[in-house]
């Protein structure tokens, strides 16, 4: 498994280039590099909007404890277990997190990277 996730705001022009450049490089036989798991949002918005400080401190709070019970990482963060299990299974959904046969929940990445590139408007 890759041991890095990238967390971005996905250019589609640019995702097709990498993709096209990857399909050539595989049936040239070249050797491809170990792959990362990619995140790609359409907007910095939707990114935050998935990924909120909340989440993101679970994010890190979670790499320090290693895996855990949702209840103890509740108590560690001071939050109702609910609203914790709510945050939980959203970032099992986005694959940030994972979680065992026995409910004990973990990041399983070395490195998280969140990638946002804002351009500047052009003046009117």
């Amino acid at each position: 498994m890759a041991r890095k996730a990238i967390v971005r705001v996905a250019d589609w022009t640019r995702t097709k280039a990498e993709l096209s450049d990857l399909a050539r490089r595989a049936q040239a036989g070249e050797a491809l590099p170990e792959a990362d798991y990619q995140l790609g949002f359409a907007s910095a918005a939707q990114l935050f909007d998935e990924l909120t400080p909340a989440r993101l401190a679970m994010l890190d709070l979670l790499k320090e404890l290693g895996p855990v019970s949702i209840a103890t990482l509740a108590g560690h963060l001071g939050h109702d277990s609910r609203q914790v299990q709510i945050d939980i299974a959203k970032l099992l959904d986005l694959a940030l997190v994972e979680q065992d046969a026995a409910g004990l929940v973990c990041v399983p990445w070395e490195e998280i990277q969140i990638q946002v590139t804002l351009a500047r408007a052009k003046a009117a």
